[in-house]
């Protein structure tokens, strides 16, 4: 609001209204870039698995630069960040001159299939009452520890030492997934169940912390609840400002989701606070995503063209048209 003196004793009084949505932008900008350290491959992960893999899965290095940009990333920690993860066997380099186009890697993409499951779909409505339980013989501490966090990053919980158990795996794919681990000629794999539920959830309690879990989610939701308040306002969001959102949204959601076991409601509290995370992105994500692919249209490119459209599966996120999720 203005003030400008007319005459003696009359005001000229002018109204600016504020943009809420560009507001809120900017609050989850700056808490992005406080963090210390700034994880730039990480958030390149989220921009490749998210944005870039719908659209064909290749960009150039250049297009990288600018669509980090926005988050503070300069051009020298992105050409950094893209030489780890190719180091890595995330990414996959193509060189014309100069300039330079990034794929991920066979091992990358099975890598964004899988995680793109769990980051984008709900937990399990129902459950039949059995648990997967693994058995683990004694083994090196660094081993144990080793496999103990690739076995919590499938979603098994461990209640004792040598001990873990799934509530949705079936035995089949628990085997999959060991052979993964390179762990299945050592482990005793069985189904068990209690027929009580008090039983079931001091399994839960002992083998999950979801107390941490909850707590990280009521952090994210209390830090996007500005931008769902001010998309619901129907504010007018440019689409780098939908961009950034639907970036921040994902990159944040996904380091708690990926955490979180999916255990069947029944075994959750009433009140679970891990189900308001989830319609909260679902419904923030749908209204971010047409401007943000504006965005990407304008602003990315591979070698030779630009990036196609976003394939159909990339409508299927958050439930698709039957759920909170886009919609075409």
């Amino acid at each position: 609001m203005t003030r400008k003196l007319v005459s003696r004793n009359i005001f000229c009084v002018t109204i600016r209204r504020v943009n809420s949505t560009a507001t809120a932008t900017q609050g989850l900008l700056r808490r992005f870039r406080n963090q210390r350290p700034i994880r730039g491959g990480s958030l390149l992960v989220t921009i490749f698995g998210d944005s870039i893999a719908p659209r064909g899965g290749v960009v150039t290095l250049g297009s990288l630069i600018q669509l980090a940009a926005p988050f503070g990333l300069t051009e020298r920690l992105v050409r950094t960040s893209v030489a780890r993860l190719a180091q890595d066997d995330w990414l996959v380099a193509r060189r014309d001159g100069r300039r330079s186009e990034y794929r991920l890697t066979a091992r990358g993409q099975q890598r964004f299939a899988e995680a793109t499951q769990r980051i984008y779909g709900k937990g399990p409505a129902s459950w039949d009452g059995q648990w997967t339980v693994l058995v683990l013989p004694p083994n090196g501490s660094k081993y144990r520890e080793n496999l103990r966090e690739g076995l919590k990053w499938l979603g098994f919980g461990q209640p004792s030492p040598g001990v873990f158990a799934h509530p949705n795996s079936n035995l089949e794919q628990a085997r999959e997934w060991l052979r993964n681990l390179d762990v299945a000629r050592d482990a005793l794999l069985l189904k068990s169940s209690s027929d009580d539920l008090v039983v079931d959830r001091a399994l839960v309690a002992a083998g999950w912390d979801l107390g941490e879990l909850t707590r990280r989610y009521r952090r994210f939701v209390d830090s996007f609840a500005a931008a769902a308040t001010a998309l619901a306002s129907r504010d007018v969001i440019t689409p780098e400002s939908a961009f950034v959102i639907r970036t921040l949204l994902i990159h944040d959601y996904r380091k708690i989701h990926l955490r979180d076991p999916l255990l069947p409601s029944t075994l959750l509290p009433d009140d679970w606070v891990g189900s308001s995370a989830y319609e909260l992105c679902a419904n923030l994500y749908a209204k971010v995503f047409g401007a943000a692919e504006e965005f990407l249209t304008g602003t990315a490119s591979t070698l030779d063209e630009a990036l196609p459209a976003a394939e159909a599966s990339v409508y299927d996120r958050f439930g698709g048209p039957n759920g909170p999720g886009i919609r075409r």
